[in-house]
C-alpha cells in the first residue's frame, strides 16, 4: 500500500493542484516560490487534525473576494474552504485497513480516496456571529467617541470592519475539519470529479472518526531545510551534532532496555563514581557534622550519583561525538568537522529516528510513512548529494527488517541539478508557476508522463544531456538556448550591456547547437517555460533539380583554397554566404520548429511575429527564435548590406570598424590591406569558417575588452529585449528599448 496521489484544494497557491507520488522517491523541483514547501506544510496541517496549524492566509488569495460576496448574500457565493484528497494504491492484503473508505460494494480494488476538508462548520452561524460582533464593536466605538467629545471624533471603524477581517482573527474558531470518502468511479484519469459529484461525509457515529482513519493509514514527517547546524559554540541557533544524537538516544532508549552489558557497565561506573564523590565531599560533610547538622536523630547525608545514559548523551560536557584521526587514540570533537559532513550525519540520524519511531509503533501502525526532506543539498558537495539520494532509501529499507506490507516514501525538495542527475526524469515533479497577483497558482507536472510519451531519440538525448550538463532548466524563470560555447560565455555580458533587467531573474543558459535545439521542443512545451533560442543561419547551397545535398551538409572548416574551392564550393549542402542565390539553412531548429522555414531569403524577410510562438490556455508562455539579420556594413564610407552566417560573422559585421583596429587584432577578425567593404566581408566569411579559427579564443579575447567599446549584435539584442519584456523586468528608460523589443 502506498500514497499514489494528492490533490490540493484552495491552499495557498495550490489552488487545484494534483501531485503524483512515486512509490519510492519523488523529487520536487521548480523555481523559487512555486509551492514546493507548501506541499509538506499542507499535508502536515491536514493530517494533524489541529485547527492551530491553519491561518486565514492559507486560503488561496483568489478566493478572498468570495468572502465579502457571501457576506452580501450574493447568489451561489460561499465561504471558501481548503482540502486535500489523499489517494492510496491498495493491495488485496491491505483491504482490511481501508474498509471504512470503500465507497460501495461495487468497488473493484486498486485505489481508495479520502478528503480532509478545513471549512466553516455552519456558514450562516459564522455570518451571524460576525454581524453581532460588528454591531457591538460599532456601538462601543460610538459610545467612546460621544464620551470624548466632538473634537475627538474621527472616521475610525471598529473591528471587525468586514467578514474578511473577522475571519483573519477567528478562523480557528469558525472553521473545523470534515472527512469524506471519495469514490474512484466518480473521477476521471486525472482525478477530476464529475460536476455533480458530492462525496460521502464520514460521521463519528458510523464507527471510527475520520481522524482515526487518517492516523491508521499514514504518518508524515519533515526534515526541514533549516537544520541550524553551526561551527560556532553556543547561541540559540547553534546545535552541535552531539546534542542531536543525545535526543536520538533518549527517544530510542526503551529499545535497549534489555542490554544487560550496558546496564552492568553503568552499575560499575556508578559504584566507582560514588566512591569518588564520597572522598571529595568527606571534608564538607565532616564540617557540617561539627555544626550539628543533620543532628542525632536525622539520617546521615550521603552523595550518590544518578547515571542516566540519556542525560549523559544530551549533556554538553557528557558524551560527545569524536572523529578518529587514525587507528589510535587521536580524535577531534565534532565541532572540528565541516558543516557538510555534520549535515549528512544529522540528516541520516534524523531520518533513522523518524523511521524507528514509525517502526516501533506498537498499535495500529500506519502502513504508509511519508517523509519530506527539504533541500538535502545544503552544505553537501555535488558527489555527496548524489550519494545521499542514491543510498538513503537502501538505508531505510535495511532498518525495516523486510516488512513488506509497509512503505516508506520520500519526497525531496531541491534546487540541485546533481540530485536530478542521479535519478533521471521519472521521479521529477515540476512545479510550474502560473498567473500572478491574486490569481497566482501552481501546477505540478509529472515527468514520468513526459518520459513515457516522448519518443526516441529525443527522450534518451534529453535525459543524457541533462545528466552530462547538470541542467538547471527545472529551477529557472526562463531558458536561453544558444548555439555554442561562444554565445554561452558571452551571454552574461550581453545581458549586462543590453538587457540588465534580466539580471534580476534566474535564467538557464543551455548550449544546444542548431542541430539539436529542436529536440528540446517537447521538453520546453511540456514544462511551459518561456524560452529564447539564439541560433545561427547556417546557410548552405540548396539542391537544384536532380541534385542531392552533400552528406556533410552544414559542416564548417572543410573549405579549400583557390580554384578548387570555386569549383566544389557550390555543391548542394556546402557552406555558403547567406546572400547566395537559392541558399538554404542546414539548421534543424529553423526547419523543424520555429519559424519552420528553409530558404535563407525567407528567413531574412520574416518579422518578429513569425519568429515567436505562444501557447495559449490556462498557462501562456512564449518561445522566440532569433538569428543573424541583414545589417548595413560600413567601412571607409563604403556601404553594403550583409547577413552573418554565424554569430562570429554577425558580430564582426556589426562592429566592423572596431574589429579592424590594430589593437583589436587579438580577436582574429582583422583583415589587413583590404579597404573595400565587400572584400572585408568575403575574407571574414572565409577566415571564420576555417578550422584554424579558434572561437573560444575569440570569446575570451572579447571579454578582455571594454564592454562599452563594442555592441551586441542586433539579433541578440532583439531577443534579449523580448525576453526581458516577457518576464516583466524591462527597464523602459533604455535608449530605444521598448521599440526594439517588438
Amino acid at each position: 500500500m502506498h500514497l499514489s496521489n494528492v490533490r490540493f484544494h484552495n491552499y495557498r497557491r495550490l489552488m487545484d493542484t494534483k501531485i503524483d507520488f512515486d512509490k519510492d522517491i519523488s523529487i520536487f523541483v521548480g523555481a523559487n516560490n512555486s509551492g514546493k514547501t507548501s506541499v509538506a506544510q499542507a499535508i502536515h496541517s491536514f493530517l494533524s487534525g489541529s485547527r492551530d496549524r491553519f491561518s486565514f492566509h492559507d486560503i488561496s488569495a483568489s478566493l478572498w473576494a468570495e468572502i465579502e460576496a457571501f457576506a452580501r448574500g450574493e447568489n451561489d457565493a460561499a465561504l471558501p474552504w481548503m482540502a486535500i484528497d489523499l489517494w492510496f494504491s491498495v493491495d488485496d492484503d491491505d483491504l482490511h485497513r481501508v474498509i471504512d473508505l470503500l465507497p460501495s460494494l461495487d468497488w473493484q480494488g486498486g485505489r481508495v480516496g479520502l478528503r480532509i476538508s478545513f471549512e466553516s462548520q455552519r456558514p450562516q452561524e459564522t455570518l451571524e456571529r460576525f454581524r453581532e460582533k460588528q454591531r457591538l464593536s460599532q456601538e462601543a466605538a460610538a459610545a467612546a467617541e460621544n464620551a470624548a467629545g466632538a473634537e475627538h471624533q474621527d472616521e475610525f471603524v471598529a473591528f471587525p470592519r468586514n467578514l474578511t477581517e473577522y475571519l483573519q482573527k477567528e478562523i480557528k474558531r469558525e472553521y473545523g475539519f470534515k472527512y469524506f470518502v471519495l469514490d474512484p468511479a466518480q473521477f476521471d484519469e486525472e482525478l477530476e470529479p464529475r460536476a455533480d459529484y458530492a462525496p460521502l461525509e464520514l460521521l463519528r457515529e458510523q464507527g471510527r472518526t475520520g481522524k482515526d482513519i487518517v492516523d491508521s493509514l499514514i504518518k508524515a514527517d519533515t526534515l526541514h531545510a533549516q537544520r541550524h547546524l553551526s561551527d560556532s559554540e553556543g547561541g540559540s541557533r547553534s546545535e552541535e551534532l552531539s546534542k542531536h544524537l543525545g535526543r536520538y538516544y533518549s527517544r530510542n532508549l526503551e529499545r535497549h532496555a534489555d542490554d544487560f552489558n550496558a546496564i552492568r557497565a553503568l552499575s560499575e561506573s556508578q559504584r566507582l563514581l560514588d566512591s569518588h564523590l564520597e572522598q571529595v565531599f568527606a571534608g564538607t560533610l565532616s564540617h557540617l557534622a561539627e555544626l550539628g547538622y543533620p543532628g542525632l536523630t536525622n539520617p546521615r547525608l550521603v552523595i550518590r550519583s544518578a547515571l542516566n545514559p540519556a542525560t549523559v548523551m544530551s549533556s554538553h560536557d557528557g558524551t560527545q561525538v569524536h572523529y578518529a584521526l587514525d587507528d589510535g587514540d587521536l580524535t577531534l570533537p565534532d565541532k572540528y568537522s565541516g558543516l557538510g559532513f555534520k549535515n549528512l550525519v544529522y540528516m541520516v540520524v534524523q531520518l533513522l529516528d523518524y523511521h524507528a519511531q514509525w517502526i516501533d509503533t506498537e498499535k495500529n501502525r500506519p502502513p504508509v510513512h511519508l517523509v519530506f526532506v527539504e533541500e538535502p543539498e545544503a552544505h553537501l558537495h555535488a558527489q555527496l548529494q548524489q550519494v545521499f539520494v542514491n543510498k538513503i532509501l537502501g538505508i531505510l529499507a535495511e532498518e525495516s527488517d523486510g516488512i513488506a506490507s509497509f512503505t516508506t516514501q520520500l519526497a525531496l525538495t531541491t534546487h540541485s541539478p546533481h540530485i536530478l542527475y542521479e535519478r533521471g526524469f521519472r521521479p521529477i515533479r515540476y512545479f510550474r508557476r502560473e498567473n500572478s497577483g491574486l490569481t497566482q497558482r501552481s501546477r505540478v507536472l509529472n515527468l514520468s508522463e513526459f518520459y513515457e510519451r516522448t519518443a526516441n531519440p529525443s527522450r534518451d538525448f534529453l535525459e543524457r544531456y541533462l545528466k552530462l550538463t547538470h541542467c538547471d532548466l527545472f529551477f529557472a524563470d526562463a531558458a536561453i538556448l544558444v548555439e555554442g560555447n561562444v554565445e554561452r560565455l558571452l551571454m552574461p555580458q550581453f545581458i549586462l550591456n543590453s538587457a540588465p533587467g534580466l539580471r534580476s531573474t534566474y535564467l538557464s543558459v543551455l548550449e544546444v547547437g542548431g542541430a539539436f535545439a529542436h529536440r528540446f521542443r517537447t521538453l520546453i512545451e511540456f514544462l511551459g517555460i518561456t524560452t529564447l533560442i539564439i541560433t545561427d543561419l547556417d546557410s548552405v547551397y540548396g539542391a537544384g533539380p536532380g541534385e542531392e545535398a552533400d552528406a556533410n551538409s552544414g559542416e564548417t572548416g572543410n573549405h579549400k583554397s583557390g580554384n578548387e574551392e570555386e569549383i566544389e564550393g557550390a555543391k548542394p549542402g556546402r557552406t555558403c554566404r547567406p546572400e547566395e542565390p537559392n541558399a538554404v539553412t542546414s539548421n534543424r531548429m529553423l526547419i523543424d520548429w520555429l519559424p519552420a522555414r528553409e530558404q535563407i531569403d525567407q528567413l531574412l524577410a520574416l518579422g518578429p511575429e513569425a519568429k515567436t510562438q505562444y501557447q495559449d490556455g490556462e498557462h501562456s508562455f512564449g518561445v522566440r527564435v532569433t538569428y543573424p539579420l541583414t545589417v548595413q556594413l560600413e567601412l571607409d564610407n563604403n556601404i553594403s548590406d550583409r547577413a552573418g552566417r554565424t554569430f562570429e560573422e554577425a558580430f564582426a559585421f556589426e562592429n566592423l570598424a572596431w574589429t579592424q583596429i590594430e589593437v583589436n587584432a587579438d580577436l582574429g577578425l582583422r583583415i589587413p590591406n583590404v579597404n573595400d567593404v565587400e572584400g572585408v566581408g568575403e575574407r571574414l566569411h572565409k577566415r571564420i569558417h576555417r578550422s584554424s579559427f579558434k572561437k573560444t579564443d575569440f570569446a575570451l579575447a572579447l571579454l578582455a575588452k571594454g564592454p562599452v567599446d563594442w555592441k551586441v549584435p542586433s539579433y541578440i539584442l532583439e531577443g534579449l529585449l523580448w525576453l526581458e519584456k516577457e518576464l516583466g523586468v524591462a527597464i523602459t528608460d533604455k535608449e530605444g528599448g521598448e521599440d526594439q523589443a517588438a
